[in-house]
């Protein structure tokens, strides 16, 4: 039998939903069918709450295929839903999204919570103590923090940028990063020390938002070094 058309359907924006977009904009992608939406990690917890997210039933984790350049093993969740199939084309998540994808369509209410799914899909937070700054003949110690998003896409990263600087209390700068061994060019947000410790509360504006944990813990263990005045420099 021929299968029955359903209507299209417009679904709600909330932080969980947003979260959601975040992570297919990064490590999800759209089937050609026009229905089967991937995502794909090598962290099972983020798969888990990013099946939590949509309140999927008796969905599986799979171990799926890496691209040849990852260590870790990767997992990965398929659902068949042809109504969030469409609504996700409808607001700028399209099949073969990696280097043509650019505006998302969602309101900047829900902006820090997608932002917060973009961090934990290809995004870092990044800190080391450099030992290496010698003035006058002493040596300092500086606690360095980076935060940054990534994306093949050229258009994508600007208009990330933009939307970023309109909602937020960073600005952040845009860094081309050219491919090497036959890998893609690349172009990355990054945001400094003093921005990322302004960005993590407004990330992470209360307690049992989606996220990924390891990600939220060290946000709030360099924010906590902040109130204790042990991250002078």
């Amino acid at each position: 039998m021929p299968r029955i058309k359903l209507p299209f359907k417009e679904f709600t924006w909330t932080p969980e939903l947003a979260y959601v977009v975040g992570l297919l904009v990064t490590d999800g992608n759209l089937s050609k069918d026009g229905r089967h939406i991937n995502m794909r990690s090598s962290d099972r917890d983020l798969l888990k709450t990013f099946i939590c997210c949509l309140q999927i039933k008796n969905n599986k984790i799979g171990v799926s295929h890496g691209d040849g350049y990852s260590k870790k093993p990767c997992y990965r969740v398929q659902l068949s839903n042809v109504q969030l199939y469409n609504w996700l084309t409808s607001i700028g998540i399209k099949p073969a999204k990696t280097y043509t994808i650019a505006a998302i369509n969602l309101p900047d209410t829900f902006f820090r919570d997608f932002l917060r799914g973009h961090l934990d899909g290809d995004g870092s937070i990044f800190t080391y103590r450099d030992t290496y700054n010698i003035y006058k003949g002493k040596r300092y110690i500086n606690t360095r923090i980076y935060t940054s998003f990534i994306s093949a896409s050229k258009k994508h990263i600007a208009w990330l940028h933009a939307t970023l600087v309109r909602n937020s209390p960073v600005k952040g700068v845009i860094i081309h990063r050219p491919g090497k061994d036959s890998r893609a060019d690349m172009w990355q947000i990054k945001i400094a020390k003093y921005e990322s410790l302004k960005l993590f509360p407004w990330l992470y504006y209360k307690k049992n938002l989606p996220a990924l944990k390891r990600k939220r813990q060290l946000a709030e263990r360099l924010l906590m070094r902040v109130r204790n005045n042990k991250l002078i420099r």
